[in-house]
């Protein structure tokens, strides 16, 4: 999909320009967010050689219903949304990066739009990263994609009583991506509400320098 909700909509970049960086980064907001605010996580992994593309939802909104929804009640905008992630991760890639060096990720809403992306577009990446989210469906969803992530890295982070994840979302989306054959990581951390902790940006550091290496 190259037109829809999304299309149009500006990426805010960080680091060191596409063109010259080891890796990349697609950084995806939450809900009601601006990218701008994705780009202070590339700035506290502070890994050298990376370019952080934050791409920007139309009126700060991914899709506008919950991801625990079925995907048709977020249409058009979830096409659209994984659309822009698709051409985001192409402009690194169209760069030079390879794309074995480039990381998608994102908190809350944009986690649940990256992990949703990578699941339906397998292949091997740097990185899968969810900080609060997971895999978009209703409670009972068959969450069965083909092809492999080919042992790409993957971290979920998530508190135990997050008011928008629920901790079973997190465990099928850890049981999903690595089904795909994905290396997942999911940590989860007790009585936090819906925010990033500084252990979880030590795991995405870790995502990062091993592609920046």
């Amino acid at each position: 999909m190259t037109d829809g909700p999304h299309a149009g909509q500006p990426v805010r970049t960080g680091g060191t320009d596409p063109e010259d960086a080891h890796a990349g980064v697609v950084l995806c907001h939450g809900r009601g967010a601006r990218a701008g605010s994705m780009l202070d996580i590339g700035r506290q992994v502070g890994v050298d050689g990376v370019a952080y593309l934050a791409p920007q939802a139309a009126r700060g909104t991914w899709y506008p219903n919950s991801f625990m929804r079925p995907p048709d009640s977020n249409e058009p905008h979830l096409s659209s949304a994984l659309a822009t992630v698709g051409r985001t991760v192409e402009r690194l890639t169209d760069a030079g990066i390879p794309r074995e060096r480039v990381a998608v990720g994102g908190f809350s809403q944009g986690a649940c739009l990256a992990t949703e992306y990578a699941a339906r577009n397998p292949a091997r990446y740097g990185g899968v990263i969810a900080l609060s989210g997971g895999l978009v469906g209703p409670d009972g969803t068959d969450f069965d994609y083909e092809g492999s992530l080919a042992g790409t890295p993957a971290f979920l982070g998530c508190s135990d009583v997050d008011p928008h994840i629920p901790l079973e979302r997190v465990h099928e989306t850890a049981d999903a991506l690595e089904t795909l054959r994905a290396d997942v990581t999911a940590e989860i951390y007790e009585g936090l509400g819906h925010t990033v902790v500084p252990d979880e940006l030590a795991h995405v550091r870790e995502i990062v320098a091993g592609m920046a290496d």
